[in-house]
């Protein structure tokens, strides 16, 4: 079976883009799986899948796999991405298009100076919405990690995030705590690590361990709930520039105001080559 794909990032997170409207494929765990191997398929960090919507008043559907072959929700630096595949592809007609994602209904627009604004929509903030198991919604948390208690704050993005800040996210220990964090038991869905560092009110340097890929060059989603999570506890103000070792994104909440305004995220998605691969035949059937 032949797949035609594209492969694209943005700040070097990286994905392979399949068009599932033009071509009849939607990968299973292990085909996701090969085709994320950087060795023995064509390498990414998520797989993203473009198909017709399933509800009214919605141009596309947008299903996100991790490298780990799992489904989830939603990925910002991807939903830029879409949005700058199917403008390229001539499968819109429109800059602005609004998608359906496991998480809800997210509106990608392609601005003018080539970088894609996303209405991400509005956080989430309750426990059992993350979901992680608290008697309480404090906006600070504390979390056993190895022999030790760390302060995290609670962001749901569509996908969950447990953001902490840090002096320094080079010296950060993103490695060793990451994967910690992401299966500790009191997150049953497992989350996304994010390490936070504040340079002044509207500046982070940012790094995530992301849950099914391990840490990534850049996190969109995570961006944005280090910024909430920043603001919220009156560390941020908005706009806020979000250093991440792929580049910079902007994201802009007014959340003093409204905690139900929705997380707007600005930044680049690029194309770095389109093919066709052949998936082996014990992955074919």
């Amino acid at each position: 079976m032949k797949i035609k794909f594209t492969k694209m990032h943005g700040l070097g997170n990286d994905f392979v883009v399949l068009d599932a409207i033009n071509q009849h494929f939607v990968p299973d765990a292990a085909q996701a799986r090969y085709l994320a191997d950087r060795h023995f398929g064509i390498g990414c960090d998520q797989i993203l899948i473009v198909e017709k919507p399933t509800r009214d008043g919605v141009d596309f559907r947008y299903r996100i796999f991790n490298a780990d072959g799992g489904e989830v929700e939603q990925c910002g630096n991807g939903a830029r991405c879409f949005v700058r595949y199917v403008v390229d592809h001539r499968l819109t007609n429109t800059q602005a298009v609004r998608v359906e994602t496991r998480a809800g209904i997210i509106s990608p627009q392609l601005e003018s100076s080539g970088e894609v604004t996303v209405d991400m929509g509005a956080p989430r903030f309750a426990p059992n919405e993350i979901p992680f198991v608290s008697d309480t919604d404090a906006v600070v948390q504390p979390l056993r990690v190895g022999d030790r208690d760390v302060d995290i704050s609670l962001v749901s993005m569509g996908n969950p995030h447990a953001v902490q800040v840090v002096t320094d996210v080079d010296t950060a220990p993103v490695a060793t705590d990451g994967p910690l964090i992401e299966s500790h038991p009191r997150f049953p869905q497992r989350v996304n690590a994010g390490f936070m560092q504040v340079l002044n009110r509207h500046a982070i340097r940012l790094r995530v361990h992301e849950r099914g890929a391990g840490e990534t060059l850049a996190c969109g989603t995570g961006a944005c709930a280090a910024v909430v999570a920043g603001i919220r506890r009156g560390l941020l103000d908005s706009p806020v520039r979000v250093t991440t070792r792929g580049g910079e994104l902007t994201i802009a909440w007014n959340g003093t105001k409204n905690e139900a305004a929705p997380v707007m995220m600005t930044g680049p998605a690029t194309t770095v080559y389109e093919g066709e691969i052949e998936l082996p035949k014990e992955l074919s059937q």
